[in-house]
């Protein structure tokens, strides 16, 4: 998953930006987007600006959740009590881009175990049923078994059941499927789900306390751009925490 938040003044100017990739499931914290889309984050941001200010008045919360989507982007916009918005694009990355090609020990697991060799014995001709009956009838007295050169009915049946038999060839199970480290509800696997909208209520939550520090500098001023490394180090950090 990576993300673009960026923090918007009450005169709909932008007052702070800053990229960032998921940090769970073994995400190196790097954001994934493609170079030639990378440009089309704030436009795609600017944009859903027009649904917050339809949103807003029919929900009294503070966080409204996910308000806006475009093809595989989704924006989250958490609206302070002084018209201030912070507004999250989050767009998940395919497992290859996060997590790297699969490893060895779990591309093994799709390979059955091995199982007996088998091998082919020809079988001789039936003999004629004049023979059939002769051996049968030898058989059944109790006599030795006929010659070499005719073989028996229950040598012919016994070859034929090694080579045709169930119990002669083993049943393989289908090959379980690799293990996956998220779930259809984890961060990251899911925008919408509501464990990845509880995740981003908490980055705003943490990112809100900081705001509000700020806003308490004497020498800040209201939609004054921030530039301070400690503002830009605690969102990071509230990133990693909770994306």
């Amino acid at each position: 998953m990576s993300y673009y938040f960026t923090i918007i003044g009450t005169k709909d100017n932008p007052l702070f930006e800053y990229e960032f990739g998921t940090s769970k499931a073994g995400g190196d914290g790097q954001a994934r987007f493609a170079e030639q889309a990378r440009h089309m984050n704030q436009f795609i941001v600017h944009a859903s600006l027009d649904i917050v200010e339809e949103v807003q008045w029919a929900s009294g919360n503070m966080y409204l959740k996910c308000i806006d989507r475009f093809y595989n982007n989704h924006v989250s916009c958490f609206l302070t009590g002084g018209n201030i918005k912070f507004l999250l694009l989050h767009a998940p990355t395919g497992s290859s881009n996060v997590h790297g090609p699969p490893s060895s020990s779990s591309a093994a697991s799709y390979a059955p175990a091995p199982g007996p060799t088998l091998t082919h014995t020809p079988v001789s001709a039936p003999p004629p049923p004049s023979s059939l009956s002769s051996s049968s009838a030898t058989t059944t007295a109790g006599a030795a078994t006929p010659a070499a050169s005719t073989p028996s009915l229950a040598s012919t049946t016994t070859t034929s059941s090694t080579l045709r038999g169930p119990s002669s060839i083993t049943s393989f199970p289908p090959p379980a499927p690799a293990s996956t480290s998220t779930s259809s509800s984890a961060i990251g696997a899911n925008p919408t789900s509501a464990a990845t909208e509880e995740a981003i209520r908490l980055f705003f939550t943490d990112v809100y306390e900081v705001w509000v520090k700020t806003l308490m500098n004497p020498f800040y001023l209201l939609n004054m751009e921030v530039r301070s490394p400690v503002f830009r180090a605690r969102v990071a950090a509230a990133g990693k925490k909770y994306l």
